[in-house]
């Protein structure tokens, strides 16, 4: 499918299956559109940012327009879909240079085949007489989630850092994005964005390309701070416990793209090798690629804020599904409840689905449910090293123990916890 992604007059009309406007709405019905208000936000927030990471926000916001707009179902595998995907930026030369990292980096996030064109015409970042050089010492994601609160309480409190916080809007977390940094070391700044992207006609539901506008905004937001404007590298921290990190597929049903690469480290890598060739001085770090959730939870350096904050957390895949209320048997949830039961503090997340040793489908025989128990008894039989399979060998990972170590360490957390409430 030809998607083509430009601003409302930018150079459309090449023959594509959809046309999306990029920092604006759709002027008709058959266009889609994605960041429509973030022009504006950041003029109103008077952040100065460098214009290649403008260029890397119309890449992330194309695909992820893309990524809904392109249906699964219909490829020929009713999986694995070929996008071809143009896009308006300012400096096309220098990306179409970077094309082939680029589609390496989003074949590996989505398991599809990309094939990106670079278009001249792309919008600019906006131009300020008097812009603001926020004084924070690096960006840090905040999701809503439970990774990311702990991320930040451990920059402040155990890293002595002062973060500026960079989330994407989302509906039933916004201000739950709000509350948690107003509450972090006294109140910290922080910048809400919206992709907003929608497309017309039935949308695709799997969003494995999600985490790439993520990584955008808080590349976005680096280059806007006085460190950079100074000619110093500014790190991007994306908190994420190393066994969603690495995400392996807990059974041979759960392959590839059906389980998300949102901070695995090859695509982190990927990413990092992008942001060094346009010289945007941004160092990404993950500080919990070798700690589990339990653990994260465990060592989190100011217990007493977590307490308080730890339950009203979003971890859950259908959370919107269920009235903004966790299910609690998807992976997610499966492996918020394990870590809760590693950190042995109570869990008043209110959950659907509670007592899962209900021999029912949507209890003890819900797919999911039934991954994780197989998941745990085929390591246990097969071993960790066959049972992880090819989940961490690639070479550009480097040295690959570590990430060994915390799956089977996050594995025990998961067996642990269906083995305390009567899973089999």
């Amino acid at each position: 499918m030809k998607v083509v992604c430009a601003p409302l007059k930018g150079p459309f009309g090449r023959g594509a299956d959809l046309e999306v406007v990029l920092f604006s709405r759709a002027d008709r019905p058959m266009r889609g559109a994605a960041g429509a208000n973030i022009l504006e936000v950041i003029r109103k927030s008077n952040l100065e940012v460098a214009p290649r990471s403008w260029d890397l926000l119309s890449i992330a916001l194309s695909v992820i327009a893309a990524d809904t707009a392109v249906r699964r179902n219909k490829s020929s595998d009713g999986w694995t879909r070929e996008i071809d995907l143009h896009i308006a930026v300012d400096d096309p030369t220098f990306w179409s240079g970077q094309r082939a990292l680029l589609e390496r980096q989003l074949r590996f996030l989505t398991t599809d085949l990309w094939s990106i064109e670079f278009l001249d015409g792309g919008v600019r970042p906006p131009s300020l007489p008097r812009p603001t050089l926020p004084r924070e010492d690096s960006v840090s994601l905040l999701s809503g989630g439970l990774d990311s609160l702990i991320g930040a309480i451990d920059l402040i409190g155990r890293e002595r850092r002062r973060p500026y916080l960079v989330s994407q809007v989302a509906r039933g977390d916004k201000e739950k994005q709000s509350l948690f940094a107003s509450r972090i070391g006294g109140g910290l700044n922080h910048l809400q964005l919206n992709h907003d992207a929608d497309c017309p006609g039935e949308k695709e539901i799997s969003h494995r390309a999600r985490s790439i506008i993520f990584i955008a905004y808080g590349v976005l937001l680096a280059t806007a701070l006085r460190r950079h404007h100074d000619g110093q590298e500014v790190p991007l921290y994306v908190c994420e416990n190393g066994f969603i990190a690495i995400n392996p597929p807990l059974t041979t049903a759960r392959l590839g793209s059906l389980s998300t690469r949102t901070a695995h480290p090859l695509f982190l890598s990927l990413t990092q090798t992008i942001l060094n060739k346009a010289g945007l001085g941004v160092r990404i770090a993950n500080p919990y690629q070798a700690t589990t959730k339990g653990e994260m939870l465990r060592n989190c350096a100011d217990q007493a804020l977590l307490k308080a904050n730890a339950s009203t957390t979003t971890s859950c895949g259908r959370f919107l599904h269920f009235g903004y209320k966790h299910c609690g048997r998807c992976v997610p949830c499966l492996i918020r409840r394990s870590a809760f039961h590693a950190w042995g503090k109570p869990d008043t997340t209110n959950y659907h689905f509670v007592k899962l040793a209900r021999d029912h489908e949507e209890y003890a025989r819900f797919d999911d449910v039934r991954s994780a128990a197989m998941a745990v008894m085929a390591a246990r039989a097969d071993g960790m090293d066959r049972w992880l399979g090819t989940a961490v060998n690639s070479a550009s990972m480097g040295d690959t123990s570590q990430y060994r170590e915390v799956v089977e360490r996050g594995l025990g957390e998961i067996g642990a916890f269906l083995k305390a409430v009567g899973v089999k």
